[in-house]
């Protein structure tokens, strides 16, 4: 059939079907290392993971199959506050928390060079199958903020 003809999909985004929050795509390998194998067979094996703090969504396919939080092998941020921010690395929220009491982001900055390294597992060691990154800043420049209207 001529490709002209053929309509494209409209978007490549997935929405979790309980609270709405646009997924990460997750394959095979971040589902097989945070899942038992009898729950991995329950969802198809690209699916996605749901970023909601809130929801109780841990990952969702596109026929709105859902894997629960309770499911998943070991807490993860930002669905367990009290989880690592960085699964690879261990870095949590009081550390970030230690570098801005310090005036330095010492933990952080030793983090995204470790992020940038072979080390870092995030497809396997991370629920999202994402590097912390983004996320490691986002909760340090919050917490700066807050920090600044007190």
């Amino acid at each position: 059939m001529n490709k002209a003809f053929v309509r494209e999909a409209d978007s490549t985004e997935a929405n979790c079907p309980r609270c709405q929050s646009v997924g990460v795509a997750v394959g095979p390998i971040t589902l097989e290392s945070q899942l038992d194998e009898a729950t991995v067979k329950q969802i198809a094996e690209h699916a996605f993971f749901c970023p909601s703090a809130t929801c109780d969504v841990a990952y969702f396919d596109e026929f709105e199959r859902v894997v629960l939080c309770g499911s998943l092998r070991k807490p993860a941020y930002p669905k367990d506050p009290t989880a690592p921010l960085c699964a690879c690395f261990g870095l949590t929220c009081d550390d970030v928390e230690c570098d801005l009491d310090e005036g330095t982001p010492t933990r952080v900055r030793a983090l995204l060079a470790k992020a940038r390294s072979p080390e870092a597992r995030c497809r396997s060691m991370s629920a999202s199958g994402q590097s912390c990154v983004a996320e490691v800043q986002r909760y340090y420049m919050r917490m700066l903020n807050q920090r600044g209207r007190k």
